[in-house]
């Protein structure tokens, strides 16, 4: 990222030692849509490539996967009892699906939770990735795909497009982003609005 995007990005996050408490920040719109069971802690980690042109990482889900199959989304997972908090579950969930070290990433800070319509509140966690980072080792099992998208692109708000979803027969108005062949939308383009929302620009 240059310097003004760092700059922009970092102060729209929230800081590492405040983590994000309570319900999501989408929380009355998946209230209408899912049954009333407590949510399950998830995280996420949106990784920025440092170096030349910076990139964001996303994955594409297994087709197979019981949640979120075949989908585009950030690499993470449920929160496990052995992770230390929800940045340990951004980064062991990082590391188990596409290979990438811990100490190749350097988290920024946090984005508002975001709740799913399959039962999961998710933390994501930005954070810078080393330009050096060894290559990726995407598991098949969960992966399908990593690419990546520009963090320019990505933060131009003329980039986001809007749709109408439909759950239980209730109507909303989401956001996606199109690119390169790739659909990022559903939740992962619901944090990702979030961050141009606290950014000023969405």
């Amino acid at each position: 990222m240059s310097a003004p995007q760092v700059a922009r990005v970092r102060e729209a996050l929230i800081d590492l030692d405040d983590p994000p408490q309570g319900p999501g920040w989408n929380h009355d719109l998946v209230a209408e849509w899912i049954d009333s069971a407590p949510l399950v802690p998830a995280a996420v980690l949106v990784g920025v490539r440092d170096g030349g042109e910076e990139n964001v990482l996303f994955t594409r889900r297994q087709a197979r996967l019981a949640h979120h199959a075949g989908q585009v989304a950030f690499p993470g997972g449920r929160m496990d009892a052995d992770d230390v908090d929800l940045v340990d579950t951004a980064l062991r969930e990082t590391e188990e699906e596409i290979g990438l070290p811990r100490s190749a990433i350097e988290p920024l800070g946090f984005l508002e939770p975001l709740e799913t319509v399959s039962g999961f509140c998710v933390t994501p966690v930005v954070a810078r990735v080393a330009a050096d980072a060894p290559p990726l080792r995407p598991s098949a099992d969960e992966v399908a795909e990593v690419f990546e998208v520009p963090l320019a692109f990505l933060l131009d708000p003329a980039n986001m497009r809007s749709y109408m979803a439909e759950h239980r027969g209730r109507r909303h108005r989401m956001s996606e982003f199109l690119f390169d062949g790739h659909r990022i939308w559903g939740a992962t383009a619901g944090m990702w609005f979030n961050l141009l929302q606290r950014m000023g620009v969405a």
